[in-house]
């Protein structure tokens, strides 16, 4: 056993031997490699200026470790002093700072300082590499004319605009609109070939604006309206149109009192107002820029990198603020700001009692149980909410809630319509905090007549924006919240303007049934009438023929002609009567008639009307016109009579020698068309359709009824339609039937 146990150990302290002299070579070969090494680091910006200083960070924390590493950092001022007598000053003060110096790399900071690098290069730094860091693009062609093509390496900062376009829209899908908000520096034109490539390859369902702006001023008072589908992506704003250098602190100030969402593409607002996006952590790409500074002091070959080490960071805060999900992104992200819960405040009480007591395990799964019910809760809430503020919008009636003390707690936009004000600016206030508004008051006034006596239903005349009446019906109830011991009242307008005019149309109508029916009496007592002169009629006849046959020959010849002259009158009163009497009779179903019959045997009763006030009617049929119609004669006759009488009462104000009455039977698409027209100078108002209208007249003993009936009759009963319209002398009426083939 005991050689056994030498052996083993000779072999064990053969390989730490082993082991200790290349890790002992590789420390020589290590302090050979970085013995007084120098890095030169040129800052485009000024110290404290955290975009820069970030980046610088992350360097120093791969450098300093490295003790024969020595670095010197000179920092230029590029963001407040732009002028060529500035660099020219700069290049002065270097000469005599870097005249006994030599270094072995020169870190260039941003643009500023790579382009100033390369313009002193061949005075200060020949032969020496350079490494670029965060510059957004690199030119070779630059380069070369530089004479610095072999001896640059870059890290370039590329941010990812269609990214972070494509984590909106994830997150965001309501938007309507996306700004991309770009200031006008000398940077800003860096950018802008990614912005236009964005640009030309989008294909969203929203507006994407490129915001290209040079005031601060300018930008807040932009964003400081609530838009609930607008966002905006956020790349830089440091310089105003005056020259003026923005603070972070203002910047950020404006990120977060805006009231829209504002991602950005960096870290530096991260925490102070963002909402987030997919951004380059600028520690971290120190960090990278100092690793490549190593690679290139151990002789690797100069090279251009992408850092696309890009994160997802969002601010829980503001996710919360703009009802933003991120669940539906599909990559890793991280929150910041997060709200501090009980168990972050009492982590390590909790792990005690975890650790010593293992029933508490039940307890947190109670709790976990909890928090998800609540957040299910919570999105069943939220969903209730948005379904209650849809249906309650729904509704025609505006309907309004208010708490005990007549705080406007919630209303619908028909509401809001109905006082002409915003529903944004009535919640948390009192109707009385808008008095200096008219329809504001008009529902105070309104309210108050209606608490007076609430047991009545009340109703109340409102004009709408269309200048037209409406009438509502005002109904409050008091309602009463058990879990949180609320109360307060619901107040209904119901408009029921439709129901009004329903009623009213009804009332009318029962007028026309009543004067119909008195019309129907009156021509049942005519044709009393007329049947009660036909017997004295026929006597008239007998007693005349009797006193023509008892005569002398001679006597007979004296009377012959006066006795055709009665007989003459006798049988047109006879007709007269009997065509009278089958025209007051209603007709007591449809039937096929001839048009042209109908409006000759009117025109026969009222002729002797008509010459005796000197009126000519005119009757024209054109050639091979379809005169047959399907409807209700008696009822056709007595709507045409009301027109002719219309015309004549209004031609008697004419001269007596010119009165004229035309008709004008034709057939046109189908249907017969019969047109009246007058001479008699038109109708005397704006509207000659409201002649139509029950109770409208122009006459002073008018009772307004007659061209109603015509309308009722011709558009109700024979199912037809009838116009009216002024010409050049007189008034038209154009009627249109449908034809009984």
């Amino acid at each position: 056993m005991v050689p056994f146990r030498r052996c083993h150990f000779f072999n064990i302290n053969s390989i730490i031997i082993t082991f200790m002299k290349k890790l002992f070579l590789f420390l020589i070969f290590q302090s050979f490699l970085f013995a007084n090494s120098s890095i030169l680091i040129i800052n485009s910006y000024h110290k404290g200026y955290e975009f820069s200083d970030k980046i610088i960070a992350g360097i120093e924390k791969v450098l300093y470790p490295k003790t024969d590493i020595d670095i010197n950092t000179l920092y230029m001022d590029s963001k407040r002093v732009t002028s060529q007598e500035y660099y020219d000053s700069l290049k002065k003060l270097y000469r005599v700072q870097l005249k006994n110096r030599k270094y072995d790399l020169v870190m260039a900071i941003d643009r500023f300082a790579y382009d100033f690098v390369l313009d002193i290069y061949k005075d200060f730094f020949n032969n020496k590499p350079i490494l670029a860091v965060g510059i957004e693009n690199f030119s070779y062609e630059k380069a070369k004319r530089f004479g610095v093509e072999n001896r640059v390496s870059a890290l370039l900062e590329r941010r990812d605009l269609q990214g972070n376009v494509d984590i909106i829209r994830t997150i965001f899908p309501s938007m309507k609109k996306l700004y991309i908000i770009n200031d006008k520096s000398l940077n800003a034109l860096h950018t802008e070939p990614l912005i236009d490539e964005l640009i030309q390859s989008f294909n969203g369902s929203f507006e994407l604006s490129y915001l290209k702006e040079d005031n601060l001023e300018n930008l807040i008072k932009r964003f400081s309206k609530r838009d609930e589908t607008t966002a905006a992506l956020f790349i830089r704003f440091y310089k105003n149109s005056n020259g003026e250098l923005n603070k972070n602190q203002a910047i950020s100030n404006f990120i977060k009192n805006a009231k829209i969402p504002i991602f950005v593409t960096d870290s530096i607002f991260i925490k102070k107002g963002a909402t987030g996006g997919k951004i380059i952590d600028l520690f971290k790409f120190g960090e990278k820029s100092g690793k490549m500074a190593l690679d290139i002091l151990e002789g690797e070959p100069h090279k251009i990198v992408v850092s696309d080490d890009l994160q997802y960071v969002f601010d829980s805060t503001k996710l919360s603020e703009f009802t933003l999900p991120v669940d539906a992104l599909k990559v890793p992200y991280t929150l910041v700001n997060k709200r501090v819960t009980f168990y972050d405040k009492h982590r390590g009480f909790i792990n005690f009692v975890f650790t010593i007591s293992p029933f508490l395990v039940f307890l947190i799964l109670g709790l976990v149980h909890n928090i998800y019910m609540r957040k299910r809760i919570e999105k069943d809430l939220r969903k209730r909410i948005e379904f209650d503020e849809t249906l309650l919008n729904a509704i025609d009636s505006p309907i309004f809630w208010e708490d005990s003390t007549g705080i406007i707690v919630e209303a619908n936009n028909n509401f809001c319509k109905l006082l002409k004000v915003e529903g944004k600016t009535l919640y948390g206030k009192k109707l009385e905090d808008f008095k200096e508004l008219d329809s504001v008051r008009k529902i105070i006034e309104i309210l108050e007549n209606y608490r007076k006596d609430v047991n009545e239903n009340y109703e109340f005349k409102y004009m709408d924006d269309n200048a037209k009446t409406r009438i509502y019906l005002l109904k409050q109830e008091k309602f009463k919240d058990k879990k949180s011991n609320s109360e307060g009242f619901v107040t209904i307008f119901t408009d029921i303007t439709k129901e009004k005019e329903i009623i009213l149309e009804q009332q009318k109508n029962r007028q026309f049934v009543i004067q119909q029916s008195k019309l129907a009496e009156i021509g049942e007592i005519f044709s009393s009438i007329a049947h009660q002169w036909k017997s004295p009629l026929v006597e008239i006849t007998a007693i005349a023929q009797e006193l023509f046959y008892t005569k002398s020959c001679k006597e007979i010849k004296e009377d012959d002609s006066f006795v055709k002259d009665i007989m003459n009158q006798v049988t047109y009163m006879t007709d007269t009567i009997n065509d009278f009497q089958k025209f007051i009779m209603p007709s007591n179903k449809k039937i096929s008639f001839n048009i042209e019959d109908a409006i000759k045997s009117m025109l026969h009763i009222v002729r002797h009307n008509m010459k005796y006030n000197n009126i000519k009617i005119d009757l024209e049929i054109k050639e091979n016109t379809n005169l047959n119609v399907y409807g209700y004669k008696n009822e056709f006759m007595q709507s045409v009579l009301n027109i002719l009488n219309n015309a004549k009462d209004a031609l008697l104000s004419k001269d007596y020698k010119n009165r004229r009455i035309e008709i004008k039977i034709f057939n046109q698409n189908n249907l017969l068309i019969i047109t009246i027209k007058d001479n008699a100078g038109g109708i005397k108002n704006e509207n000659p359709y409201k002649i139509f209208e029950p109770y409208f007249t122009t006459k002073e003993d008018g009772h307004g009824i007659g061209l109603y009936m015509t309308k009722v009759i011709i558009e109700d009963k024979m199912d037809g339609q009838i116009f009216v319209r002024n010409v050049e002398d007189g008034a038209i009426f154009t009627i249109k039937l449908g034809q009984r083939i």
